[in-house]
């Protein structure tokens, strides 16, 4: 028997960042467009360390009893983990320094040091260094033990070798200075005549250039960028007592001023002074990590463009879903037929006026909503506040444990209350990761329920750059269900009826997605095509994964488009043969979740919250919507066609072949996120004929 094949989710979540890295230095992609995957690559790390290897450093800590227990011993996996890591980052300088900047520079675009500015810009720099900069710096000298600096989360510091101008054999002196990128924009813009080429110095290089102002006893040897990142766990020890949104208020003051996950230090640093910092800041070796002359690169997001719009993505705007957005009735159009959208191809006004409509829509009674993550302005929290003032029952539930908007998610549930919503917040032990939103309307007498069901978020902003689906219907079975849904959410007591149509997170969504995958083995065994298609961010559960060998292993042809975490492994003789995985990373955000299930030729296709992790299916309330529309099943069946074509952006997943460009001999390239704007364009012109 073979041994079941298995990626622990770290290791392949690092192979997905990978391929973000790989963007970067895809010549096709355009240049700023690439600084940018440099933005979003070292973003993503810096949450990963937060999170994820903090995590194995808190087990790496515990008991050799408890450590005895893991499937993966915790010092082997921070090894492999940081391994990797290194390597990325190496490339990363690679990319950068060779391929990008370079490339810059040929459009007129120069990121230069001190040494390249000609006499007015650095006096430009002198003076900017002392007018905007002085203040912020906050140098400390470093004396052994005796003076132990804390260092801000993610805050860039200068560590710099000193020595005594009056004591020319005196020993080094350590000393740190903080780069103020959080006050001032990290790239200063140099003052330059020449109108063809552009000069940009990092804030980095400023602070370098400065040092002789901020330590006027000392020769400055050399200096040395360095980032300390913080364990970003909350660590609430009881959720079932007490109150949880005071321990969570609690615990987020806390969040940035706790245990080191990680050190970053330029690579170039001697090994002595290394040594020392570790010493100085309580570190261990796990906790050290090389990187290049430049950290916190996600600050890559906001460096100018200086105009040159040929060095972007070509604009594709939203295409407007005119059934909805250019209804004269808004209601009686999703009465009607079931809509769906497909943001960011899509705009997202529809779902905006969804809310607006009903908030002053006379016959609309009653508003509900689950927030997991919304933008800090929000046109549909306001919706949600003026439906207040119309009369409407509104209510919200929000989801507070939302990493890293937790902050937000209070600040709207406050906004919330005061304008009279009733606001129902996280449930202990358990996440609210659902889509939904419903509204109650009184129509010829009778209360007619329409909701929205979507695989994404009610956020305005990350809908222009996250691929999802959303649903607006007036199905009865489903919106009776959802109605359901959202009396468990606000009253605690489980449903008497069982879920029938959607298929929900503890009630029965695991097991609902086993037997489906059974049923599929069956319909092999019974001389029929089994089929599976998954479009999914993530997949870990091991219960899941074996289901889907026994399937591959019976005959059923699967497909697994996974952006993210893939801890199954596709290709293995024997076992997962006949299941094909790839992964497309893009100028969007893959996010969708579909699940697709042959039937014996009757598809059963659902759009969903839910990823393929033990924590979703085991750990969270999520709702997969069953699509009944014969339009709205074609055009996703389109939709899933265009990305399993892609020889453009696709990567495989398969074993021995993880990251590799899915080429195919096709004449024709297919890039699945532009094939499916100009489907959408198509589509929607279509519609409204």
């Amino acid at each position: 028997m073979n041994k079941i094949p298995y990626i622990h989710r770290d290791i392949s979540w690092l192979n997905f960042n990978y391929r973000v890295l790989q963007e970067a230095k895809d010549p096709s992609v355009p240049l700023l467009e690439r600084l940018k995957f440099l933005a979003i690559y070292s973003n993503n790390l810096d949450e990963f360390f937060r999170v994820r290897v903090a995590n194995h450093r808190t087990l790496y800590r515990t008991s050799k009893k408890t450590r005895k227990e893991l499937e993966f011993p915790p010092d082997e996996m921070l090894d492999t983990l940081l391994s990797m890591v290194k390597e990325q980052q190496e490339e990363f300088s690679h990319i950068y320094e060779k391929l990008i900047v370079p490339k810059l520079s040929n459009h007129g675009i120069h990121i230069i040091r001190m040494t390249q500015l000609s006499d007015s810009q650095k006096q430009y720099v002198e003076n900017y260094f002392a007018d905007e900069l002085l203040p912020f710096v906050q140098p400390v000298v470093l004396v052994g033990n005796k003076i132990k600096p804390f260092l801000n989360n993610r805050a860039l510091y200068l560590a710099i070798i000193l020595q005594d101008k009056e004591e020319e054999d005196a020993e080094h002196t350590y000393a740190i200075v903080k780069i103020p990128s959080d006050h001032v924009n990290r790239f200063l813009i140099l003052p330059n005549l020449d109108t063809q080429h552009n000069y940009v110095i990092l804030l980095d290089d400023v602070v370098r250039h400065s040092l002789k102002l901020i330590f006027p006893g000392y020769h400055i040897i050399e200096s040395y960028s360095i980032k300390l990142t913080r364990d970003a766990e909350l660590y609430i020890d009881d959720e079932f007592s007490g109150d949880l949104i005071s321990k969570i208020r609690k615990s987020l003051t806390k969040r940035h001023i706790g245990p080191a996950s990680r050190l970053i230090y330029d690579r170039e640093i001697p090994s002595e002074f290394l040594d020392f910092l570790t010493n100085v800041l309580e570190l261990t070796n796990y906790d050290l990590l090389p990187e290049g002359r430049y950290h916190n690169n996600s600050d890559f997001f906001s460096f100018p463009t200086f105009g040159k719009d040929y060095l972007l993505n070509a604009k594709l705007p939203p295409v407007a879903y005119k059934p909805l957005e250019h209804s004269k009735d808004f209601f009686k159009s999703i009465r009607q037929k079931d809509h769906l959208i497909n943001p960011p191809f899509h705009s997202y006004e529809s779902v905006v006026k969804f809310f607006e409509e009903a908030a002053i829509d006379p016959n609309v009674t009653h508003i509900k909503i689950v927030q997991y993550r919304v933008s800090s302005k929000s046109r549909i929290m306001n919706a949600l506040s003026e439906a207040i003032k119309h009369g409407k029952s509104v209510s919200a539930f929000i989801e507070v444990k939302a990493r890293f908007d937790e902050e937000n998610n209070l600040k709207w549930g406050e906004f919330l209350e005061k304008a009279g919503v009733q606001v129902y917040y996280s449930m202990p032990g358990l996440k609210v990761h659902s889509k939904m939103a419903m509204i109650r309307r009184f129509e010829d007498g009778k209360p007619v329920i329409y909701s929205y069901l979507s695989t994404g978020n009610f956020h305005e902003e990350t809908a222009k750059i996250y691929t999802d689906l959303g649903m607006f219907t007036a199905n009865k079975k489903i919106n009776r269900e959802v109605l359901r849904l959202f009396s468990y959410l606000e009253t605690k007591k489980k449903p008497e009826v069982p879920f029938k149509h959607l298929l929900v997170g503890q009630f029965g969504l695991k097991q609902k997605l086993l037997k489906l995958i059974a049923q599929e083995i069956e319909h092999v065994e019974e001389g029929y095509d089994g089929f599976i298609t998954l479009k999914i961010n993530s997949i870990q559960d091991k219960e899941m994964i074996n289901a889907l060998y026994a399937a591959s292993a019976a005959g059923v042809k699967i497909t697994l488009i996974c952006r993210g975490i893939c801890s199954l492994v596709a290709g293995v003789e024997g076992i997962s043969e006949n299941i094909t995985a790839f992964s497309i990373v893009d100028r969007f955000l893959e996010h969708t979740r579909l699940y697709v299930f042959g039937n014996k030729g009757k598809e059963k296709i659902f759009l969903s919250s839910a990823d393929w992790m033990t924590r979703n299916l085991e750990h969270r309330i999520e709702t997969a919507v069953p699509v009944y529309d014969e339009e709205l099943r074609y055009m996703i069946k389109v939709l899933l066609r265009l990305q399993v074509g892609d020889n453009v952006k696709a990567r495989s997943l398969h074993v021995n072949e993880v990251n590799e460009y899915k080429y195919s001999d096709a004449d024709l390239a297919v890039r699945s996120q532009h094939e499916t704007y100009y489907y959408i364009k198509r589509n929607t012109e279509r519609l409204v004929k």
